[in-house]
């Protein structure tokens, strides 16, 4: 048998005790749910357009403007297949707006918020060696040979290796290189 004290409120009103558990349920102003011990985090992923070619610098302009005035604003994602865009991870529009606000070469927010599925195909990336095929002009990125052209004899998948012939050698010398060296410039024309 519980006695009764002014400050046990449970004695008090045993019966509104879930008034009291939903009364110190609350919401801070970066969004986060506290109750009790547990929180919850309720962000969502915007897009920004920008100037084509400068979203790399957009980027680090809202990313300097986030630390100097401690905006919500979780990542800033620059998808290097997409052009003219910048996606960025915050709990409301409202930060962002506040974010991008007289940043040079932003154009607008996109209304509506971006689903984390149209996101992820810009995140996730396939190796080089899947699109890489015979007869396709590649220029190596890496190694001795960096800056020439070369076409492709042959792709093994297995070792992530191309066999090159040079272009601009005089005379025709297979080389060997992995696949993360050769950067594609040209498909091979197939026929019929």
């Amino acid at each position: 048998m519980s006695t009764w004290n002014h400050r046990n409120r449970r004695s008090r009103f045993p019966h509104q005790t879930h008034i009291l558990r939903a009364y110190r349920r609350r919401r801070t102003p970066c969004g986060l749910i506290i109750m009790g011990e547990e929180a919850k985090i309720t962000t969502a992923v915007f897009a920004v357009r920008t100037t084509a070619g400068q979203e790399k610098n957009v980027a680090n302009l809202i990313e300097a403007r986030v630390r100097m005035d401690n905006l919500v604003i979780k990542a800033i994602l620059v998808p290097e297949m997409l052009k003219g865009y910048v996606f960025i991870e915050a709990d409301g529009p409202h930060s962002v707006e506040k974010a991008i606000a007289g940043i040079k070469h932003v154009r607008s927010r996109v209304p509506g918020v971006v689903t984390f599925p149209e996101v992820e195909r810009y995140i996730v990336v396939k190796p080089v060696i899947e699109e890489l095929d015979e007869d396709d002009l590649v220029e190596i990125v890496g190694g001795p040979f960096k800056g020439m052209r070369a076409k492709i004899t042959r792709v093994d998948k297995t070792k992530e290796e191309v066999i090159l012939e040079l272009l601009e050698a005089t005379f025709t010398l297979p080389i060997t290189v992995h696949a993360d060296y050769v950067k594609l410039v040209e498909k091979a024309k197939k026929e019929g």
